[in-house]
């Protein structure tokens, strides 16, 4: 049962990730500062250290944050398409991730983008988190495979066995039952899909390149659908 100590801290606690999205947007992940925080809080620099012990905790607060509103934002995505086919899921995932990359282009650079000198994001906290939209994208590659949407290779690809046991890892974390062949394809397509969205959010193509990024990401889409084979969607 919370007490008022309890909702205090934690309200505290969401001003702190608050203030230090405010920093990331505006000074980087590297210049984080707790002290910096401390006054935009309205404390003096000591008190911030009974909430957050050292600026590495703070960017895994960041971290996770950012990573579980991606997850909330995909996830809010799906279920408006939850009896969709899978191209349609496969589309609305992929646009979930882009829109939420546009419009958090600092906190995506934190999940995706160049390392922070001297931090080590701790797996036990972000691990969680982190894998919350591939599990997504392997539950709808998963789903069109049961029911039929996706048209097997012929003939198989050769799998390796060093790479076969981490495809059988794979299943193993996240429930999946496809074949091997299906797992290689969704591999490709979530790097596609990153990489897509890497190249929008740190305007790796160029300022005068495309006209128009949304068309350009249709044809990523559209090219993801061939890899993965997938039947009835709109690639023409």
């Amino acid at each position: 049962m919370s007490t008022p100590r309890s909702r205090a801290r934690a309200r505290t606690m969401d001003e702190i990730v608050r203030i230090g999205r405010e920093h990331l947007a505006v000074h980087g992940a590297a210049a984080l500062s707790l002290r910096a925080v401390a006054r935009d809080l309205g404390v003096v620099s000591s008190a911030v250290y009974r909430y957050v012990s050292s600026r590495d905790e703070l960017l895994t607060m960041l971290v996770v944050d950012g990573y579980n509103e991606l997850g909330d934002t995909v996830e809010t995505a799906l279920a408006a398409v939850e009896r969709g086919s899978g191209w349609e899921r496969l589309r609305a995932l992929s646009y979930a991730v882009r829109r939420w990359a546009l419009a958090e282009p600092a906190r995506y650079g934190l999940l995706f983008g160049t390392p922070v000198p001297g931090y080590q994001a701790p797996a036990e906290q972000t691990t969680g988190p982190g894998t919350r939209v591939i599990v997504a994208l392997l539950d709808v590659i998963e789903d069109a495979y049961r029911v039929g949407e996706l048209i097997a290779p012929d003939p198989l690809p050769v799998i390796s066995g060093d790479l076969h046991a981490d495809l059988e890892a794979m299943r193993a974390e996240s429930g999946a039952r496809s074949p091997d062949w299906v797992l290689a394809r969704a591999l490709t397509v979530w790097t596609v899909l990153f990489g897509a969205v890497s190249f929008d959010v740190f305007d790796m193509y160029g300022a005068r390149t495309f006209t128009d990024r949304s068309e350009v990401f249709d044809v990523h889409l559209a090219n993801m659908a061939r890899i993965l084979g997938l039947r009835g969607a709109a690639v023409s």
